[in-house]
């Protein structure tokens, strides 16, 4: 039987999904999270996609090994490779952030074609299109890859003249076309909205994190799986965890207590 105290974990490539555990806190605040940061790889959206699938799996594996009792793939990428698969191989909830990307986008779409900004691995797949069309095939999707965004923000290069630049360029087109609603279909891209707002201040631009965390609160609710204890965080990453303890100061939102930032360990799942 799982804990319900026990840990919800949650991935990505690096510090973005940073940006889910914040809204997992905002709503869930005594949930404990265990977090890998797979900066050993970091970004993922240029590698294969088997790659990818392969990565996060075992990171998910790694995950429950731990003890999570829910595992939160915020990753878009992962998310489109690897989610489906997971849910029929392990027994614990699993959840990504594209379904709620996608339903969110739908829910404040105002007209005209839907964007989405994302790595170029979470592009290629097409799962965006693919989701908003099972929800509703009216609506036109267009895609933009933005490859130099992650290394931006992982670099804290978030609000520099070099993120503005990349910015006008991955947004023009969308805006062109008459996109006035874009998804972030990164978990790194909610730390550029204030450059992406200064580029494309008529635009509403939908974050999947707010949406995941809710989703996941319906699921530990209905599944009796609420902690009632007091959490306990733990931050992992497979490689230079030094550097992420400035990420949670310098960002995250979700370092209110000093010592959190200083809980990073290093790991390595078996084949990461």
């Amino acid at each position: 039987m799982i804990e319900p105290n026990a840990p919800v974990g949650v991935f990505d490539s690096g510090l973005g999904g940073l940006t889910v555990v914040r809204q997992i806190r905002r709503l869930l605040p005594q949930e404990s999270i265990l977090y890998l940061a797979d900066t050993a790889h970091v970004p993922y959206g240029p590698r294969p996609a088997e790659e990818v699938r392969q990565f996060a799996l075992t990171i998910m594996r790694f995950l429950i090994a731990q003890g999570a009792k829910a595992v939160v793939a915020a990753c878009n990428m992962s998310s489109a490779l690897a989610v489906d698969e997971a849910r029929k191989s392990f027994g614990v909830p699993i959840l990504g952030v594209l379904e709620s990307g996608a339903q969110a986008a739908v829910s404040v779409w105002n007209g005209g074609p839907l964007g989405v900004i994302a790595t170029e691995g979470t592009v290629a797949t097409g799962a965006y299109p693919k989701a908003i069309a099972r929800i509703n095939p009216k609506i036109e999707v267009l895609q933009s890859a933005c490859p130099e965004f992650v290394p931006l923000v992982e670099a804290g290069l978030q609000n520099s003249p070099q993120a503005e630049d990349a910015a006008r360029r991955y947004l023009a087109p969308l805006i062109n076309a008459g996109c006035r609603t874009i998804v972030l279909g990164c978990t790194h891209y909610p730390l550029l909205l204030p450059v992406l707002q200064k580029v494309a201040p008529n635009v509403t631009f939908v974050d999947p994190a707010e949406g995941t965390a809710h989703q996941l609160l319906r699921t530990l609710k209905s599944l009796g799986m609420k902690s009632t204890g007091r959490p306990h965080h733990r931050f992992l990453a497979t490689a230079d965890p030094p550097r992420l303890s400035l990420g949670l100061r310098r960002f995250a939102g979700i370092c209110q207590e000093a010592e959190l930032c200083n809980l990073w360990e290093q790991t390595k799942p078996e084949h990461v």
